[in-house]
Order: C-alpha cells, then sequence, then structure tokens
C-alpha cells in the first residue's frame, strides 16, 4: 500500500444509492489475477454501451471529472458480493477516497485494507457536497487522514470516524500482511528460541 496522510483532489458527484460491488466492477473482469487493470472496467455497465461507446450522460465520462479522484456517493455504498475487486477497480481508475452516508460492511473493510479510504459523512453533508461538485467549478476537498477531517476550499471542515488501527495502516502505507512483517525480528527471534533447528538449517 502507498501511505495516505493528506489527499487533494477534485469531488465527482455520483448521485446513486445502493450501489453494489457488480455495478463497479462486472463479475465477467474478475479473470485478472493481478490487483491492477481493473480501473478500464470500473462501473463499465453505466460507462459504455453494447457497441462499447462512452455514455457522455454518465458522470465519469464528463470532461471536468475525469482526473477527479474523490468519489461522492449515495447510501450503501459497495453492497452486493463481498469481491475485492471493487475497491482495486476504484484505485486503479485514480480514486484515493470514497465519500458516503453509509457504506457495506465487507466493502468498508476491503477499502482500509487495500489503501483506498472510505469515508462516511451525514446525509446531508454528502447532499450538499454533491451539489456543490456539479457548479462548473467543481469542488476540490483536502482530506486530512491524521486529523480524520474533509476540508472544502471554503474552509468548510466534515469530521469522519476512522479506528485507530486503521489510520495507522493508512498513514504507514502497511497492509495486515505488511504491518505482521514490520515484526519479523521478533517472530524470527521466538523461532530461534522454540525450534533452533530452523535458522542452523536454512
Amino acid at each position: 500500500m502507498k501511505p495516505l496522510t493528506q489527499h487533494r483532489g477534485r469531488a465527482i458527484p455520483l448521485d446513486r444509492s445502493n450501489i453494489d460491488t457488480d455495478q463497479i466492477i462486472p463479475k465477467q473482469f474478475l479473470k485478472r489475477v493481478e490487483r491492477t487493470g481493473f480501473g478500464q472496467f470500473l462501473f463499465f455497465d453505466w460507462r459504455f454501451t453494447e457497441d462499447g461507446s462512452e455514455r457522455p450522460d454518465f458522470i465519469l465520462n464528463q470532461p471536468q471529472y475525469r482526473q477527479g479522484t474523490i468519489l461522492l456517493a449515495g447510501p450503501n455504498f459497495g453492497s452486493g458480493s463481498s469481491r475485492e475487486h471493487a475497491p482495486w477497480a476504484l484505485q486503479d481508475w485514480g480514486l484515493a477516497a470514497v465519500i458516503a452516508p453509509s457504506f457495506a460492511d465487507i466493502f468498508y473493510n476491503n477499502c482500509l485494507k487495500n489503501g483506498l479510504l472510505p469515508i462516511p459523512l451525514a446525509e446531508s453533508d454528502v447532499s450538499r457536497l454533491m451539489a456543490e461538485a456539479v457548479d462548473p467549478e467543481g469542488l476540490w476537498l483536502t482530506i486530512d487522514v491524521t486529523a480524520r477531517t474533509v476540508t472544502t476550499d471554503a474552509g468548510e471542515v466534515f469530521s469522519f470516524p476512522l479506528d485507530a488501527y486503521a489510520q495507522e495502516s493508512l498513514l504507514q502505507g502497511l497492509d495486515d500482511i505488511g504491518r505482521t512483517l514490520a515484526f519479523a525480528p521478533e517472530i524470527d527471534a521466538y523461532e530461534s528460541r522454540v525450534n533452533p533447528r530452523v535458522n542452523t538449517q536454512g
């Protein structure tokens, strides 16, 4: 994972509720074994017509949002199957965070384990941010993981919950395996004590 301490980006208003993981990354694109390459298939059925051309009315296809890095969405984002490919696709497209009133539990945890920040804010606050994001000048937000805040360029500040373990993992850029490997010297020392032959033979 890449460390995520602070991020400033343009907000993309996707004003839809109950967006499930099959809409985020359809099942026919889950054959890849790498974590990369899924961004091109993000929201595939919404982004493209049957002949493969872009739908100009879909938000991600509009020029002013193509470089956006913070997604605004409706309640219950990431429901459905537990596929880890969903946060992979969002990240690979270029997103650093998703802001919504609520998230499906498994999707929320999958995001944190992969370095994508899910930010739950009050539905009224998300609606206001969406209204500002459709302005031609756009809405730029600054996310501070240490302070657990989202700040608009106008100076409005929103606080969001984030447990200490997830916060530390994001700040350090460590997934669960990385955090375990940080204790490698202690693990090796323990193994040497309980099974000295492990190190002497290998």
